[in-house]
């Protein structure tokens, strides 16, 4: 197998190191000739202009892979017949100041819009990949209406599906998080434990592939008339909840509301519009499922049983913080999608609908999800976040409903 010299490491930490990369990037051009190429494969050598691997989290397993000799570590992918199998933009929002910078709004017309630069032997990487999928959502057999086309005879629902690494261009997140790019990227550096030096080292590297987890988004109806003023767009915007929408943990609402905007959005697509899904690993409110599960426990085990008086407060305890998803980033999708009004959109969070609002985004009718449809023991966090700001219809409960508001107990379960 041909790979890299085993017994030398060759540092890019510091600027003057090595050549500057001939592939200078202009974030939020107008097209993709004029932005120019992400490249962040570790063997591109001086023409790398990005911090991080692509493939997120996976990047780590890539390297075990080539560790254990079972990958070439200078291997290169065969973009053949890859392309997406429907177009996606341009539109505006891609060069407008601001819009996006946490995904390349080129990534997934790398093969096209780079052409030239792979023939020459460039490795460039596409970070969205755009197919084409079926749904079948047990819950839904028989509720939504056969058209052939949206919804088939099985009763299985046809989606474009759309899978998005991030990339974040780190002066946008700055600005987007109101702090100066310096402290961003040395905090970057010292909460991953140093694992990028670059961040700090290397202020002319604008642009970082984070090791997180990716947003895949489900489309359905005619994807054509997306960035149309009179087109008609409906979904919901999920926050991953391995428990509930794999397993059907019913500690909380998330499966039964996921599946109720699956439902609306493609009744809506029916009609004429567009539904979305766009599903963001932020598992356990971005703090992770270890400590997701820590605060079931301190939850169900406290003075008084699982109160939803108490529901932030017990993960804050655990975590240091109530919530780390902060949504801020999470318009940009939006953005890529030529968006600018969701008209029925399936989500009670307030923090969501603030984040796409200060975006730009207009949000027209607010759809709860039907009380039928929410676990006896996910009440505590239902009532726990109206009362914290959640849009409900009716009057937000009291502290004094919180108190009375009680999940079983860990005995029960």
């Amino acid at each position: 197998m041909t790979g890299n010299r085993s017994g030398h490491i060759r540092l890019n930490s510091h600027p003057g190191a090595t050549a500057p990369s001939r592939f200078k990037l202009h974030w939020g051009a107008p097209t993709a000739e004029e932005r120019g190429p992400i490249v962040a494969t570790v063997n591109a050598g001086t023409d790398r202009n990005a911090i991080g691997a692509h493939g997120g989290s996976y990047s780590l397993y890539r390297a075990l892979a080539v560790s254990a000799g079972a990958m070439n570590p200078i291997a290169r992918p065969d973009l053949t017949n890859t392309h997406p199998v429907v177009e996606i933009g341009p539109f505006p929002q891609w060069s407008e100041p601001g819009r996006i910078v946490s995904l390349d709004p080129w990534g997934h017309m790398v093969p096209q819009a780079f052409r030239k630069e792979l023939a020459e032997g460039i490795d460039i990487r596409p970070s969205i990949a755009v197919t084409k999928a079926r749904l079948t959502v047990p819950e839904l057999k028989g509720r939504l209406k056969v058209d052939g086309k949206i919804v088939r005879e099985e009763g299985d629902i046809a989606a474009v599906k759309i899978a998005i690494d991030p990339v974040w261009y780190l002066p946008g997140i700055a600005e987007r998080f109101g702090v100066a790019e310096t402290k961003l990227r040395r905090t970057l550096f010292e909460q991953t434990g140093g694992m990028y030096p670059e961040l700090v080292t290397r202020p002319d590297l604008s642009v970082f592939l984070p090791p997180i987890g990716n947003t895949t988004i489900y489309l359905f109806g005619d994807v054509s008339k997306l960035g149309q003023e009179r087109t008609f767009i409906s979904g919901r915007l999920h926050d991953e909840c391995n428990g509930s929408d794999v397993f059907g943990s019913d500690i909380c609402t998330c499966r039964p509301y996921l599946v109720h905007g699956i439902e609306e959005a493609a009744h809506d697509a029916q009609k004429g519009g567009i539904g979305f899904i766009v599903y963001n690993r932020k598992e356990g409110r971005a703090l992770g499922e270890v400590t997701k599960f820590l605060v079931y426990n301190a939850r169900k085990r406290q003075d008084g049983g699982d109160q939803a008086a108490t529901y932030f407060e017990r993960t804050e305890c655990v975590a240091g913080v109530q919530d780390a998803r902060f949504q801020q980033l999470m318009p940009d999708v939006m953005h890529w999608l030529g968006v600018r009004r969701i008209d029925r959109f399936m989500s009670m969070s307030n923090m969501k609908h603030d984040a796409l609002v200060e975006a730009g985004i207009a949000i027209g009718e607010r759809v709860p999800i039907p009380a039928d449809l929410i676990p006896e023991d996910a009440s505590v966090e239902m009532e726990a976040k109206k009362a914290a700001g959640y849009f409900t219809p009716g009057a937000a409960p009291t502290a004094e409903d919180l108190k009375k508001t009680v999940g079983r107990k860990i005995e029960e379960f």
